[in-house]
């Protein structure tokens, strides 16, 4: 049996950020329309970490992975990623495994693509001006998907200590030297008057004032995944409408829309899941000064669809190795 080996690198230049756009809006329109089988995820505790495994079957496409993700918080003291991920991509039509490639990068990439499918839907058209809460490893994709899908001019970086801002602000102005990027020495700097406002820390209490956002914002709420985590206040934004990838998903996990839920603010059908705005079935932006919240808690048929597209253009252009298991 051959199996193909893809590393970070691999997976980067198989699939860009505008492509990754449009497959994880596809899934996310499968996981709505009923056509894909996803299994809930299974954890698995250890004294030391836990270890997620989480497969996905798209019926109409044929991408069928699983991936593989652990988070161990004490491996920064053993010199060591707090999290590792892989993805098996599997044959859907004999169950042949066909490659094992970088679950890190592949999951950045599919989340800030689908943040970007979101915003694509969402966001006003003359969105300009992006705040970015958060600069670890999924910030840099979560920028890189808004401004493929918006004519974004400004990106204000904001995190506690500044440090990881400065440097995500380097790296972005290395890569977009005609983008304005500076750091934010408050919240409230960096979501006044922003267009879209993108969350994705690991913050268990609200990270902005709702009083300080625009009327016509869009928000992407990435971080956050768990009942406890309170990312973005939903209390307190007017004429707000939210959004969701998997409502299922989204009422077990997300805590921003849980705790709401549970203080009377939200009801569950105020859930719509972006799938359906895709699909045409629900409305997205029916306003400009409608406040549009997308809560993204990341769902399996992300990593099917990524990962088989990775996997077709990774063929074509002749990355990774293969090796004889």
């Amino acid at each position: 049996m051959r199996l193909r080996v893809l590393s970070a690198t691999d997976v980067e230049r198989a699939l860009s950020m505008a492509e990754a756009i449009d497959v994880n809006a596809q899934a996310y329109a499968l996981l709505s329309a009923g056509e894909a089988t996803v299994p809930q995820r299974v954890p698995v505790e250890t004294p030391r970490g836990v270890t997620l495994f989480m497969p996905a079957y798209l019926h109409p496409t044929g991408a069928l992975a699983v991936k593989v993700v652990s988070v161990f918080g004490e491996n920064l003291q053993r010199g060591l990623p707090t999290i590792h991920a892989v993805v098996l991509a599997v044959d859907s039509e004999t169950g042949q495994p066909l490659a094992l490639m970088n679950g890190i990068r592949l999951t950045a990439l599919r989340t800030g693509a689908g943040s970007g499918a979101a915003t694509r839907l969402l966001a006003r058209e003359d969105a300009r001006a992006l705040a970015m809460f958060g600069a670890g490893g999924q910030a840099m994709d979560q920028v890189q998907a808004v401004i493929a899908v918006r004519p974004i001019e400004e990106v204000r970086i904001y995190t506690p200590s500044g440090h990881s801002a400065r440097n995500l602000a380097q790296q972005l102005g290395q890569r977009h030297p005609g983008l304005r990027v500076w750091v934010a020495d408050s919240p409230a700097q960096a979501v006044r008057d922003a267009d879209v406002v993108t969350c994705a820390t690991t913050s268990a209490t609200p990270v902005f004032d709702p009083a300080d956002v625009s009327p016509g914002a869009h928000i992407n709420g990435i971080g956050s995944f768990t009942p406890e985590m309170r990312e973005v206040q939903v209390v307190g934004l007017p004429r707000l409408r939210v959004f969701v990838d998997s409502r299922e998903a989204a009422l077990a996990e997300a805590g921003d829309l849980i705790q709401a839920v549970d203080e009377g603010h939200l009801r569950p059908e105020d859930l719509t899941e972006i799938g359906q705005v895709v699909l045409g079935e629900a409305a997205g932006r029916t306003s400009p000064d409608e406040i549009t919240f997308f809560k993204s808690v990341g769902v399996a048929v992300q990593d099917a669809a990524t990962a088989q597209t990775v996997l077709q253009r990774a063929a074509e252009l002749g990355l990774g190795v293969e090796v004889e298991v």
